[in-house]
């Protein structure tokens, strides 16, 4: 029990990472104008991503605001998604005796 639910907290955490991941990427390629952001479909996916990442970046960059432009939140939203997911399957793995 303990390890299916270890492995359901893993896929969602990689989820996230992955949304994360590409928000990011889109994010850069929209800036350095590779892709058109007028573009619907591109429009509607930085938008979705962007709904779906900035929620969870925000406490973040309350926190730690961009230093010289660089936004180093994602990066230790990704960090602390990491720590999360090995914190969780550690807990729930000791807990139900594995």
């Amino acid at each position: 029990m303990g390890a299916d639910i270890c492995w359901l907290i893993s896929q969602i955490v990689n989820l996230i990472q992955l949304v994360v991941l590409v928000w990011v990427i889109l994010s850069w390629l929209v800036m350095f104008n590779v892709i058109n952001a007028h573009n619907q479909f591109v429009a509607t996916v930085l938008r979705v991503t962007d709904g779906l990442v900035r929620p969870m970046l925000a406490p973040i960059q309350r926190v730690i605001p961009p230093l010289g432009g660089l936004d180093l939140s994602p990066i230790i939203l990704l960090i602390g998604l990491e720590f999360l997911r090995r914190i969780l399957c550690r807990v729930l793995i000791s807990t139900m005796g594995f």
